[in-house]
Parts: structure tokens; sequence; C-alpha cells
């Protein structure tokens, strides 16, 4: 999911249906400016705000959990030389694993690459990706974007059931 303005225009119909199929197993992974999009604000159950620069400085993506999927195939850090800064605090819960923190020329950091789990789906915010730099022309990055479908994808499991048992 990649929104940037007319957040609100997103119906609240769309949000349901979205936020269901989350909970359901579907993989949610909203980019950069789509914190502030009504579906990942209604799953995270928070505000979604930060702060931001338009400055075209440089940031280092520093991979914080090696271990993760999402994470495969990586240095230890993706320079960006040009790219929108965005700072603490950012007002979304803790995650539950923490890929990438960002750290930008401001001195600012921010965390960049974070995954939750909502029911049986898996969401993945993931910060880069401002659309005056050419972001997702990196290669990295492009590595970044089809680890965290392949591990945002449903799996095959168990149903769960829900409710009175006899």
């Amino acid at each position: 999911w990649w929104g940037h303005e007319a957040h609100d225009e997103v119906s609240d119909a769309v949000v349901d249906r979205v936020r269901e199929r989350v909970l359901e197993g579907m993989g949610f992974i909203p980019l950069h400016s789509s914190h502030y999009a009504k579906p990942f604000k209604r799953l995270m159950g928070t505000s979604c705000s930060l702060q931001y620069r338009e400055d075209g400085g440089t940031e280092r993506l520093w991979v914080v959990d090696p271990g993760h999927p999402i994470a495969d195939g990586l240095d230890e850090a993706i320079e960006l030389p040009e790219t929108e800064m965005y700072g603490e605090p950012f007002d979304v819960p803790e995650p539950d694993r923490q890929v990438f923190v960002s750290w930008f020329e401001g001195g600012e950091v921010f965390r960049s690459g974070c995954c939750y789990r909502r029911g049986n789906g898996r969401i993945f915010y993931f910060r880069p990706g401002h659309e005056t730099y050419p972001i997702y022309e990196n290669e990295a990055i492009r590595r970044i974007l089809r680890n965290a479908v392949s591990w945002a994808s449903p799996t095959e499991g168990s149903t769960r059931s829900f409710g009175k048992r006899e």
C-alpha cells in the first residue's frame, strides 16, 4: 500500500475490508507515507504520526535484525544518498520485530522496518520511498520489498476456530 495524499478519501468500507483480510491472514506492506493510511492506522490503533523534513539528505538504513527473512541477502547497511527524513517519535506500537533503523545526516534516527502480527496476518511497515527520489530503483531496496512480500504472504496452516465449544 503506497499513498502520499488523500488518505481520508479511502472509504471506511475499504478500510474495514482490508483490516478483516489482514486478520484472516493477508499480508499488508504499507510503504513510506502510508503511515497515515487509514488501514495502517486502524491496524495499529494509534495516530501513526511522526516528524519529517524534506531536505534530500543522506540516509543510512541499518539492518538491526540480520536473521530476519526480510533482511536476507543484505549488507549491514544501505546508503541512500537523497531522501526525506522521518524522525522519532513515531506513534506506533512496539513492533514484534524491528528489522531496520535509519540514521539521517541531521542526526535523527527512525524505526524504518517494523514487523507486526495482527490476527493471522503479517504487516511490514517500510519507511524508505519518497516519490521525489529514486529510492525504489536501488537494488537493495528492491530486495527488501521482494523479501517482505515473501515474508508477509499467507502461509498454510490449521484453521483457527473461536466461540463456544460443545
